[in-house]
């Protein structure tokens, strides 16, 4: 086995064809061509280098991928310094074991004092490995992996941290009223939904409140405007506009809360195996109404003064009355850590059940030559 960085276009094509080549196509959802390229092009929002790697087999074949990647923020958030990595696959535990030896030499080169991942490429935006709900499909922005998978990361010395879930909720299942305008009088706010034309001006606020509800956490590094202008472009595209739901303070207008659900495009994207063309998106504009039966949480918060004050919990009532009235079935949730008991009560309330575990992995960096060596299955096509 021998890793390379990938450093011209056939290579790019073969580190995006990997997964493909790997896991069922209506269980993994691929990640937009459109963003690795600009990882591999250096046009990305994210303020540091990032470096994709390959693993190839004896016969040249390639059979693993990653990223390579820093963020200092996080080592500032950790207080550790960290070599990241993400976007990662591998066909076995062999291939695992030589992309693991990378990952410490290049952290040690760095003198960096552990290696986190996989994200991609920061844990607010997409990462972790799946550790349950296998059978069930992953969804845009979500992690998908086999079952043996875990098992890999452990043998070779990786140990969990930041686990989570994502959830799913049957629409309908728990029969919901919309909250009355009393309710949010009492509460001392104001509804208001998206505006497709209006999304230049709000989504610098709810960038603010985003920052500000998830500060406290320890896996969240604040989201730039041009990172926050990066993962919504297209909202306009796809937004359902009774499905942004934002909190107005009653009194200054200010925004308190808000929850962003989109469509769920998960089966287009991996149709096209991630590759979101001009002409695939004419395509899915013109398509667009098969995707409004299965929606997705993106993001829900409060402003920390305005939290334990059951805002949220008015939002997602009338989340819920909106989703049955559009004649969507299901929701399904970005991760939502196992400690964070509030947000995952917003979906029990609703009969909503865990639908994927997820976890993170950290090591220490190893000494040279002191690489643990995974264990697991040869499964694949190494």
């Amino acid at each position: 086995m021998r890793v390379e960085t990938v450093a011209d276009d056939a290579a790019f094509r073969e580190f995006i064809e990997l997964p493909s080549r790997l896991w069922p196509h209506d269980l993994a959802v691929p990640l937009l061509e459109s963003t690795i390229r600009a990882w591999y092009r250096g046009t990305s929002a994210h303020p540091e280098p990032i470096r994709l790697v390959v693993v190839r087999n004896d016969d040249g074949r390639v059979v693993g991928r990653s990223t390579v990647h820093t963020d200092a923020r996080l080592d500032e958030k950790f207080g550790v310094t960290s070599q990241l990595f993400g976007a990662t696959d591998f066909a076995s535990a062999e291939v695992a074991s030589a992309l693991f030896e990378h990952l410490d030499e290049t952290a040690r080169a760095a003198a960096k004092q552990q290696i986190v991942g996989p994200v991609s490429l920061l844990p607010n935006q997409s990462a972790g490995v799946i550790t349950s709900g296998f059978d069930e499909r992953g969804f845009v922005d979500s992690a998908w992996n086999p079952e043996w998978v875990p098992g890999v990361y452990e043998a070779a010395g990786f140990v969990r941290t930041q686990e989570a879930q994502t959830w799913s909720v049957d629409v309908g299942a728990v029969e919901v009223t919309a909250p009355t305008a009393a309710e949010f009088a009492a509460a001392g706010i104001r509804l208001e939904y998206g505006d497709k034309s209006k999304t230049d001006t709000l989504i610098p606020e709810l960038l603010a409140v985003l920052n500000d509800a998830f500060e406290q956490l320890p896996y969240y590094t604040h989201i730039t405007p041009a990172e926050m202008k990066a993962a919504t472009d297209g909202l306009s595209f796809l937004l359902d506009e009774r499905l942004l739901l934002l909190a107005r303070d009653s009194g200054s207008g200010e925004a308190v809360a808000f929850i962003l659900v989109l469509p769920d495009i998960s089966p287009f994207v991996q149709k096209v195996r991630g590759r979101l063309s001009p002409l695939r998106q004419l395509e899915l504009l013109l398509t667009r109404g098969r995707y409004r039966r299965e929606a997705i949480l993106i993001i829900q918060g409060t402003e920390p003064e305005r939290q334990g004050r059951g805002i949220l919990t008015l939002l997602s009532r009338q989340l819920q009355v909106n989703l049955a009235e559009g004649g969507y079935r299901r929701l399904r949730t970005t991760t939502v850590g196992l400690d964070n008991t509030g947000s995952a009560r917003q979906f029990s309330r609703f009969g909503g059940r865990p639908l994927h575990g997820s976890t993170l992995y950290r090591r220490p960096t190893s000494p040279a030559s002191t690489t643990p060596t995974p264990t697991g299955p040869d499964e694949g096509i190494a």
